[in-house]
């Protein structure tokens, strides 16, 4: 495995996972939302941030996660599976606040620089209505973009942390 997408809710893991599995497989690992914000949480221009997103997916080999259905043609139609973790939203939701409280003022290392975590409740309704407002974008850039792609679902940590040992040994350091 090579290239390999990471999709899902805010808080359902993705970030987590990517981290697992760039350590595990050797792979390279891109955070979309570097990509996407700037210092202030400024949304980066989109043209620029569809032409970050397709370098990245332009690689040979990585492990990126994020949703951005808008930027997602190159790296779906490069990826060799799709993980789309479908963690339950009243989870998702308690992970992202706990984290705004937990970490509050601090930049998490998969955002961009200039971005501390803060208490956002914008951001807590767009993880609420993700199945209403953004999954349905996702599900047609996958079905529309990623024809080759494997799609796994998983929706607990158990197969999760299954699916994960089953790729067998850590890659050896490079």
């Amino acid at each position: 495995m090579e290239r390999i997408a990471i999709v899902g809710r805010s808080g359902s893991g993705k970030s987590t996972l990517a981290r697992r599995l760039g350590g595990r497989c050797g792979l390279p690992v891109i955070h979309m939302d570097q990509l996407y914000w700037t210092p202030g949480w400024v949304e980066q221009d989109p043209e620029v941030w569809r032409a970050a997103v397709n370098a990245a997916a332009a690689a040979d080999r990585w492990v990126i996660e994020g949703v951005g259905s808008s930027a997602s043609a190159l790296r779906f139609a490069r990826a060799e599976i799709i993980v789309w973790l479908e963690t339950p939203r009243w989870l998702c939701l308690w992970r992202a606040v706990r984290r705004s409280l937990t970490t509050f003022g601090v930049v998490r290392p998969d955002i961009a620089p200039g971005c501390p975590e803060k208490i956002d409740l914008a951001f807590y309704r767009y993880i609420w209505n993700w199945d209403r407002d953004t999954r349905p974008r996702l599900d047609q850039a996958i079905a529309e973009q990623a024809a080759q792609a494997r799609v796994m679902r998983l929706r607990t940590r158990a197969q999760v942390d299954a699916w994960v040992a089953g790729l067998g040994p850590p890659a050896a350091p490079a």
